[in-house]
């Protein structure tokens, strides 16, 4: 798995892409259809932490996305708390069951954590659906507000906008790269990739492999916590289905098909999750068939995902370039 950083300036390109987005896109879906992918990048991010770093295939990411969602918006709606105060409580709740879950499940390794992480995103998923008194059920929450809105330097920003909605995502979006960026260029992130590579060895040398797991365990948790709550005050309507195993396995394959253990690719990935279902509406019979054959495809034949390939692709390119000009 590569850990290679994109260069400057495709990395500047994209984020001044993702911001005039608002401005260049004329069709309202296409600005939600984009702002959902902004979430994703979050959750897939997330998810890297513990897949693409450590190695740890952890099927819970949903369950954590819907516990954020849900106590964002039953501290909005039920105790009557501020949205910005609610959202901060989010990332704070999914971490601390973490803690809780994390305990015994990092204790597991390889299948054996995969499956127990899904055990856990299938509670997840059954409280919300049975314990209808407070989350509503199948029949959801609705009126869930968006965040309240504030003045800066002058500037009203109102997020029942979509632009302004989508800007909040962006900045959470950076921000959660950025972290995930730190953390890989720190002992932290070294650590981890030592024990993606052999933990046995990293436990050999004095070191408590557990500990670290259990930070990336934690941190992907509450960023998929922060991701649910932007969801759910986005959206307006909350309910479990979006939190299920299926979503969990999305958030699986945004970083498999972007690049597992890179920076840019969950963003690619996420992007790509949400955009091909989208695209192959166009074969409505044959969907999800074709959906699903384009996975396989790609994860057979490029198994390190796009953003390695788009490197590979690069360098060649730029060293044949080079050659041609001497």
């Amino acid at each position: 798995m590569s850990t290679l950083k994109p260069s400057f300036g495709w990395t500047l390109l994209s984020l001044l892409t993702l911001v005039l987005a608002p401005a260049l896109v004329q069709v309202p879906y296409f600005l939600h259809l984009g702002i959902l992918a902004l979430i994703w990048v979050i959750v897939a991010q997330g998810q890297n932490l513990v897949q693409g770093f450590t190695g740890y295939v952890s099927i819970a990411a949903a369950g954590f996305m819907g516990v954020g969602a849900y106590a964002s918006t039953l501290l909005t709606t039920k105790l009557g708390w501020p949205v910005w105060t609610s959202m901060a409580c989010a990332p704070v709740v999914a971490g601390l069951l973490a803690v809780v879950v994390g305990y015994p499940s990092l204790r597991v390794k390889g299948h054996y954590f995969a499956i127990v992480t899904m055990a856990y995103n299938l509670v997840i998923f059954i409280v919300l659906v049975n314990f209808s008194s407070l989350t509503g059920g199948e029949s959801g929450i609705t009126g869930v507000p968006k965040p309240e809105s504030f003045s800066l330097f002058g500037v009203l920003f109102n997020f029942e906008t979509r632009s302004a909605f989508y800007y909040l995502t962006l900045i959470f979006a950076v921000f959660a790269t950025v972290v995930c960026g730190l953390v890989l260029h720190s002992r932290v992130g070294r650590v981890l990739l030592a024990i993606r590579q052999n933990e046995p060895l990293v436990e050999a040398a004095g070191v408590f492999a557990w500990r670290y797991k259990m930070f990336a365990f934690v941190l992907s948790a509450a960023l998929c916590g922060i991701a649910g709550a932007l969801y759910a005050h986005f959206i307006g309507f909350l309910n479990p289905e979006p939190f299920g195993v299926d979503q969990s396995l999305n958030a699986i394959l945004a970083v498999i098909l972007g690049g597992s253990g890179t920076l840019a690719g969950p963003v690619v990935g996420a992007f790509l999750v949400v955009a091909l279902p989208e695209v192959l509406r166009v074969a409505e019979t044959y969907r999800l068939i074709a959906y699903g054959l384009l996975l396989v495809l790609t994860t057979i034949f490029m198994p390190r995902g796009v953003v390695p390939l788009l490197e590979h692709a690069w360098v060649r390119f730029t060293s044949i370039f080079k050659r041609q000009r001497r």
